[in-house]
């Protein structure tokens, strides 16, 4: 379902082909290996944050991402769900993690196990929109992030805010993200500067998904 709209024409053909974005020009093959650099790079992040939080209080300016308990779901699997069920491109991700990374250093918020998740279906929710050229509503993705529409709603007004409506990602910066991504998939290098660490059918595909799709967070 979702082509993404940003040229990635400029972008090194083989960090592109890496990291699972396409099979050179076969199409998305799998699961892109995307997923799992973002969900590694995230989790090192909350543990970082959360292990120092035991000695400095972290003060947390925007309250609204913030829940009232750790979701029993992880990053990796949270990630797998939304790329199962949203039908956006691996792209998209890509450009999720830029506007978190923006997100962060604009408000000085740390990621934590309680607003992570809700931060990655909003950053991917605003970037589909941005980024794809089709997509699904609001009211479909609270379902898959396991939120109500209304509480997505403010959820994407108040990033949006956040991020004052910078949106727009050039390829020069896609291409420098891509770029570390490879590195420290490669354990060459690790990230320059890691996040404060400082269309497919509208129906579930089982009950059970269809159950738990608003009670993942609290």
């Amino acid at each position: 379902m979702g082509t993404p709209a940003i040229d990635t024409s400029g972008v090194d053909s083989d960090i592109y082909s890496a990291l699972g974005f396409k099979e050179l020009g076969k199409g998305v093959v799998g699961t892109p290996r995307i997923l799992s650099l973002l969900s590694s790079l995230l989790e090192k992040s909350v543990e970082k944050n959360e292990t120092e939080s035991e000695t400095v209080n972290f003060k947390d300016d925007v309250a609204i991402f913030h829940g009232l308990r750790a979701p029993t779901i992880s990053i990796q699997h949270y990630i797998d769900r939304i790329f199962k069920y949203a039908g956006c491109s691996p792209s998209c991700f890509l450009v999720a993690y830029i506007y978190v990374d923006r997100f962060v250093q604009q408000t000085d918020v740390h990621l934590t196990s309680l607003n992570v998740h809700r931060l990655l279906i909003t950053s991917v929710l605003v970037a589909a929109k941005f980024g794809d050229d089709a997509f699904f509503n609001n009211a479909y993705y609270a379902r898959v992030g396991g939120v109500s529409t209304a509480e997505l709603n403010r959820l994407e007004m108040s990033f949006l805010f956040s991020l004052d409506f910078r949106l727009q990602v050039t390829v020069n910066t896609f291409q420098r993200y891509c770029s570390q991504l490879q590195k420290e998939s490669l354990d060459v290098h690790q990230i320059e500067r890691p996040i404060r660490a400082c269309g497919i059918k509208d129906t579930w595909q089982s009950k059970s998904d269809k159950k738990c799709a608003t009670t993942i967070l609290r």
